[in-house]
């Protein structure tokens, strides 16, 4: 019998490790080619990872609620077959690959058994940060106060490091001020975690638990919010050209394309023209450098099934024709209402769209979606009457009009660029030609 090693396949752009949230097969199951073998999360999608291979389930490497690296052996499956038939060759390669999978396995068991217990913690530390912390006898409530520059906020080993430096030089200049004035007596203040306001519960109440990914969400929410200066720049863009043509041209879109033309993708294309005229909106924070991305990848938000949102990504959108934004919008929206996104379908954003007013909000102050900048939120389009002005004067007249609301991060993006951002995109879509094709 041959050995195949089911390997915890790529998961998206920049996505270097998974959570196993359930093993579908057991040890002993049958599998066929395809077969879903064990599903995992990455921090918003879950995914599932089938055989490439029929045989037989002989080992399960990781335990429910591991964290796994890409490219890492997860499970053994052996595949029905002759041995005697084999190459030398292969069934020399097949004996170093389980020996090196024993090996990992071995030296991550040593390797956890050496670290403290992070289990009540929300916050991911890597192997190397608890067994630091561990030999310096820093207690995980300790380590929850350590402040973290790596992706998401996590605490890197220079981190930990600079954070043990700065601990030492403290304890040293006490120990120096309580040589110096012996009558003095130095008492640190015990840190202790803020107490939760206690709720009273009656009979008629309903206690619910968070789902996991309802737990990612608020969490990615309040890292936001601690990591960026939110500043916010409103302005009233008059979409009535807009609204005229789509209702001209939906019908005909519709019988040759389809599917339906929504404001969506026309608020997508104007969104991607502005950031090429804008690029520093387009950038991200790496500690005291700023990345300016290469591409225009929009994010929007989308409605789950449950009621949470998430965010696929239109790649390259900049590159996009309005027919081609369009499809593109309809197919994330579907696979998102029907839970069917993969990785990659929300990885790589560099700026975000949210369309508050589809469900009625005249406007919003959306908050950043890390590790971005900036992020816009589109309000309802509304009848509003307006000044209108012509060469033979002003006039009132009904018009349509939207709100938008600009969120952006005050550390890299100032109030110039952050509303000039705006009015670069309310002069693209205020001049809308209602007599072009689509």
């Amino acid at each position: 019998m041959a050995r195949y090693e089911l390997k915890l396949p790529k998961m998206g752009e920049s996505v270097a490790e998974a959570t196993i949230t359930s093993w579908v097969k057991e040890i002993g199951d049958t599998i066929d080619i395809d077969d879903t073998v064990v599903e995992v999360a990455t921090d918003k999608v879950d995914s599932e990872v089938p055989s490439e291979v029929e045989g037989t389930l002989v080992e399960i490497l990781f335990d429910k609620d591991t964290v796994v690296q890409v490219g890492q052996t997860i499970a053994i499956i052996e595949i029905a077959g002759n041995q005697e038939n084999q190459d030398e060759n292969q069934r020399e390669d097949t004996k170093k690959a389980i020996v090196a999978v024993e090996k990992t396995i071995s030296e991550a068991k040593n390797t956890v058994s050496k670290t403290i217990d992070t289990s009540e913690s929300d916050r991911f530390y890597s192997p190397l940060v608890k067994n630091i912390a561990k030999e310096e006898g820093i207690s995980l409530e300790e380590l929850e106060t350590v402040k973290g520059t790596g992706k998401e906020n996590r605490v890197t080993k220079t981190d930990i490091l600079s954070y043990l430096k700065d601990r030492k030089n403290k304890i040293k200049a006490t120990d120096t001020v309580q040589n110096t004035v012996k009558s003095v007596k130095v008492e640190t203040p015990k840190v202790t975690k803020k107490p939760s306001v206690p709720l009273t519960l009656t009979g008629q109440d309903e206690i619910i638990d968070m789902t996991r990914m309802g737990k990612l969400v608020a969490k990615h929410m309040v890292d936001s919010v601690q990591t960026s200066a939110h500043v916010q720049s409103f302005i009233e863009i008059d979409v009535t050209n807009i609204v005229a043509w789509r209702n001209k041209v939906k019908n005909a879109y519709q019988k040759r394309e389809g599917e339906k033309l929504t404001f969506t993708p026309i608020f997508m294309q104007a969104v991607a023209q502005t950031i090429k005229k804008h690029p520093m909106i387009n950038i991200a924070v790496d500690g005291d450098k700023i990345i300016k991305r290469g591409n225009i990848n929009l994010g929007m938000a989308a409605a789950l099934p449950d009621g949470n949102l998430i965010v696929p990504v239109i790649k390259n959108a900049d590159q996009l024709s309005l027919v081609g934004i369009t499809k593109q919008v309809n197919n994330l929206a579907v696979k998102a209402r029907g839970n069917q996104l993969k990785p990659d379908d929300i990885q790589g954003g560099t700026y975000t769209v949210t369309n508050v007013g589809s469900f009625g909000s005249i406007t919003g102050t959306p908050i950043i979606n890390q590790p971005q900048v900036a992020i816009l939120a589109l309000g309802a389009i509304v009848k509003k009457p307006a000044v209108i002005e012509t060469p033979e004067g002003d006039f009132i007249g009904i018009r349509q009009k939207m709100m938008v609301c600009h969120s952006y991060d005050h550390r890299v993006v100032n109030g110039a660029l952050g509303g000039m951002f705006i009015k670069t995109l309310k002069e693209i879509l205020e001049a809308w030609d209602v007599n072009q094709d689509f």
